[in-house]
């Protein structure tokens, strides 16, 4: 700004790189959530994998395969729970970043404040030294008609105003010079302050932009390995052999190896007939 005293640009600058790290913070917080999410996930999971009944009663190849499952999806929940716990460490590393460029970005800042101040007590100094001059009677100006007396008054006065003046015009030319390099060390401490954020406002990019390319490496990271672990699920399934789990509960439950005689008709009528004839009753005489 042209203005010797605004801060405009210097502010506007602050703001952006509290924005900056507002936004790191953000995405801090983000990490954090996720990882609360993940390690519930998990612990859903493995309380899933181990107290829910999942074919209990199958046998031989199957009951493999379903171990297996099982057993894949508890480490599924340890990976989760390991992510959790990688966006943890994750999250913190982008704190311990902003602080770091907090502690650094505060000692300019603080240079900066002590300079602006200190510009502004002197340029407000200068101009009241100005101003001061600019009230005295220039030399040249007419005098009005008095008296003697009243002229050697005023003479005398006018002496005493030239001191005066000539002493405020000094003290005005010292204030002007020592402005005059405060303003100099003020622009380039500006600079270097400028230079400073500017090298911070890179890393703060780098650092976020590899942060989230880190982030969602993990994560396909972590999708790679859940598909391995069901990968390992289709390994089990492709040993099933539905022949062997039948012969096998056969082999298990079998009660014999012949099978039950035919059942054979027996005419016991026919053959209680043959042993012992059946004898009539004596006829009963009928009275008339």
């Amino acid at each position: 700004s042209t203005d010797l005293t605004s801060t405009a640009g210097y502010d506007s600058i602050i703001q952006h790189l509290n924005d900056g790290r507002k936004n790191c913070k953000e995405f801090e917080d983000f990490l954090k959530e996720r990882a609360i999410i993940e390690e519930k996930y998990g612990k859903e999971l493995i309380n899933l994998s181990k107290k829910k009944p999942c074919g209990q009663t199958e046998l031989n190849t199957l009951k493999r395969s379903l171990d297996v499952f099982k057993q894949q999806i508890d480490n599924v929940g340890q990976g989760h729970i390991q992510l959790a716990q990688t966006l943890r460490e994750e999250a913190k590393k982008m704190e311990e970043f902003r602080e770091k460029q907090k502690l650094h970005r505060k000692k300019i800042e603080l240079i900066m404040e002590a300079i602006h101040k200190n510009r502004n007590l002197q340029y407000k100094k200068t101009m009241e030294v100005k101003q001061t001059c600019c009230c005295f009677l220039p030399c040249g100006s007419p005098l009005p008609f008095f008296s003697l007396s009243h002229f050697l008054q005023l003479f005398l006065k006018l002496a005493q105003t030239k001191s005066a003046l000539e002493d405020s015009d000094r003290s005005y030319q010292q204030n002007v010079a020592t402005l005059e390099k405060i303003r100099e060390e003020w622009q380039k401490e500006h600079i270097k302050a400028c230079e400073f954020f500017e090298t911070q406002e890179c890393e703060r990019i780098n650092y976020f932009r590899n942060a989230l390319w880190l982030h969602v490496n993990q994560l396909s990271q972590d999708c790679v390995q859940d598909d391995e672990k069901y990968e390992e699920i289709r390994k089990s399934l492709e040993m099933c052999s539905i022949e062997k789990d039948v012969d096998f509960f056969v082999n298990l439950r079998k009660t014999g190896s012949l099978a039950p005689a035919p059942v054979v008709y027996e005419n016991y009528y026919n053959a209680q007939r043959n042993a012992a004839p059946v004898r009539s009753p004596a006829p009963v005489p009928i009275s008339r």
